[in-house]
């Protein structure tokens, strides 16, 4: 379904690919105040739908469909030069290859604060067994668990990765008054009361174990088998970063074999195709998913920590500015 496709003006235009009606009321509302004009569509980006694209150096996309190698290439043929994708990762696009055709690709920042609220969330409900607590319940079992809860001020938080949202899940612990550890592959200074550790020893000391970096061949795997076997016995997994970032069959393994207490999962790898579809009454497709959400002590949610009002309004804006910005560039040269 297309919303409207505005006559060419003076100003930037671009078009906005699997565009939400959320999304769609936000670009409408601020592109005419940054100078742009919007197409835009709730079709994600296909090699069929890239001549909405004909009459714009710049498209916007959604992280929730992969665009392949075959569909750059035909942005490529109708004078698309710049993606800008509304999301901070990159891992649903080959930039590499983009680049190689002249298509330059760029991100957005917005409000760390929905990703480091939520996770702060799934730590608590971790160590809380909430999942199991609130199945017991709904089914009418007001017991109290076998297995007393823990709290988070007597256990060491190991926070991977201490970019912006990295950064505003440090902030939030210290009110918990843990320990904090912290590793990341760029040089940056350790915030107070943070002990700034390598990989390994952040693993070993920790009783959860946070994932906030990017998904790159670097990090694909970070938390892999070694790591997993040496973190330490009851320790937990959160990951709002991205699925591979995590050995899956190896985290599954020590889950089953009890010697982690438990994992809280908002990305898991082969989640593309999945998370955001209805699949009520259907088998899933994805063995390692199904594994996990059949343990209590797992929580998974469908990629939404970033999902907030805030979070909302930044990717768009930032988006738009994106394109425009490239526009401007393009002028200057």
């Amino acid at each position: 379904m297309i919303y409207h496709e505005p006559a060419l003006t003076e100003r930037s235009s671009i078009t906005v690919y699997g565009c939400a009606p959320d999304e769609a009321l936000l670009f409408d509302s601020l592109a005419p105040a940054l100078g742009v004009s919007v197409t835009i569509t709730t079709e994600a980006l296909t090699e069929e739908n890239v001549d909405l694209a004909r009459r714009d150096r710049c498209v916007s996309v959604s992280h929730k469909s992969p665009i392949s190698n075959g569909t750059l290439l035909q942005l490529k043929r109708v004078g698309v030069e710049y993606i800008s994708t509304r999301s901070v990762g990159f891992n649903h696009i080959d930039v590499d290859f983009a680049a190689s055709i002249g298509i330059t690709v760029g991100n957005v920042a917005y409000s760390p604060d929905s990703v480091a609220d939520y996770t702060l969330m799934l730590m608590l409900m971790s160590l809380r067994e909430a999942k199991s607590t609130i199945r017991r319940t709904d089914a009418h079992d007001y017991r109290q668990a076998d297995v007393r809860g823990r709290e988070l001020r007597d256990l060491t938080v190991g926070v991977v990765g201490t970019g912006r949202i990295g950064a505003a899940v440090i902030d939030r612990l210290r009110g918990f008054g843990c320990g904090v550890l912290a590793h990341d592959i760029r040089p940056r200074p350790a915030a107070e009361g943070v002990e700034r550790v390598d990989l390994d020893t952040l693993v070993e000391r920790s009783d959860i174990v946070t994932l906030h970096t990017p998904l790159s061949t670097q990090s694909h795997h970070l938390l892999d088998r070694r790591r997993i076997d040496r973190m330490r016995p009851g320790a937990y997994v959160i990951n709002t970063g991205r699925g591979a970032l995590v050995e899956t069959p190896a985290l599954i393994t020590a889950l089953d074999q009890g010697r982690l207490g438990g994992a809280a999962l908002d990305v898991i790898e082969g989640e593309e195709g999945i998370f955001y579809a209805d699949l009520r009454g259907q088998e899933l497709p994805n063995a390692w998913l199904a594994r996990l959400q059949q343990m209590p002590n797992v929580l998974v949610s469908p990629h939404i920590a970033y999902f907030t009002d805030h979070a909302l309004r930044d990717t768009v804006e930032n988006s738009i500015v994106n394109c425009r910005e490239y526009e401007s560039r393009l002028q200057h040269v």
